[in-house]
């Protein structure tokens, strides 16, 4: 298949993960190979999916370390090899404290701190955090150092342990609920009253490429969000739009909106 048939599909800041994912797939098909990569976001994680199956010679099993894991790493492989028993390279960072104030801390805290210490983001997959610490899904490789070095998260003494994925302590995902009422489904519009800003100091953001609908860039203001959209901005947060419940009489539609947190 033609490189630039490929790029046809994606948008243009997602070429270099094209070209590495393509890679993958070539290789697993023509070399044999067996790849584990690392964590991969929703997008990257569908875009793979979605070159793998161009390819009939190709398998591939996602793996985020739990059922409904958001970041998850992929194993690429021939198509004649079984991937059910492959071992995903998964483990679990334990991290907690004897003061109670650990309870403050959210997940930018955790994650600033691991990244603070040179672990790269792909080496990190889901966190969850709870009042009395949180559990990180990482890569096997980096336990040892983030046992040895993580030693403080937000100036917060901390303790951490590397424990089997069986002892994970999941952490449902809270969305904060709220009814908004909106002229029409553009992103601008829907993101101006999720986040009460004015629509220009949304448009500018969308427009420099800080927006990302379902994990992809979308710099076009009037694009058009639809029900189970999850939309973020970077600096401003992400939520979820979970139900259009109507149109009022004035002709606004009411939409049941989920912001994370």
């Amino acid at each position: 298949m033609a490189r630039n048939d490929i790029y046809a599909h994606f948008h243009p800041d997602e070429k270099p993960f094209v070209d590495r994912a393509w890679e993958w797939v070539e290789r697993a098909a023509e070399l044999h190979e067996l790849r584990r990569t690392d964590f991969l976001d929703p997008r990257q994680a569908h875009i793979l999916f979605t070159l793998a199956n161009r390819h009939p010679d190709v398998a591939l099993r996602l793996d985020g370390g739990y059922a409904g894991a958001e970041r998850q790493r992929a194993i690429i492989a021939p198509d004649y090899r079984p991937l059910e028993a492959e071992e995903a390279g998964i483990a679990v960072l334990a991290v907690g404290s004897d003061d109670r104030r650990i309870g403050e801390l959210d997940h930018g805290d955790y994650l600033g701190a691991m990244l603070g210490l040179g672990i790269k983001r792909e080496k990190i997959g889901d966190l969850h955090v709870r009042d009395d610490g949180c559990h990180v899904l990482i890569a096997e490789d980096i336990g040892d150092f983030l046992r040895t070095h993580l030693r403080q998260a937000h100036r917060l003494e901390v303790s951490t342990a590397v424990l089997p994925l069986s002892e994970l302590q999941e952490v449902k995902v809270k969305l904060e609920e709220s009814t908004i009422s909106v002229a029409s489904m553009r992103l601008d519009g829907v993101a101006s009253d999720v986040f009460r800003l004015s629509r220009a100091k949304i448009v500018d953001p969308i427009r420099a490429g800080r927006c990302r609908i379902n994990w992809k860039t979308v710099e076009d203001p009037s694009a058009l969000v639809g029900e189970g959209d999850v939309i973020s901005f970077k600096g401003f947060g992400r939520f979820k739009v979970i139900e259009a419940e109507g149109v009022s009489k004035s002709g606004r539609i009411r939409l049941k909106i989920g912001k994370y947190v």
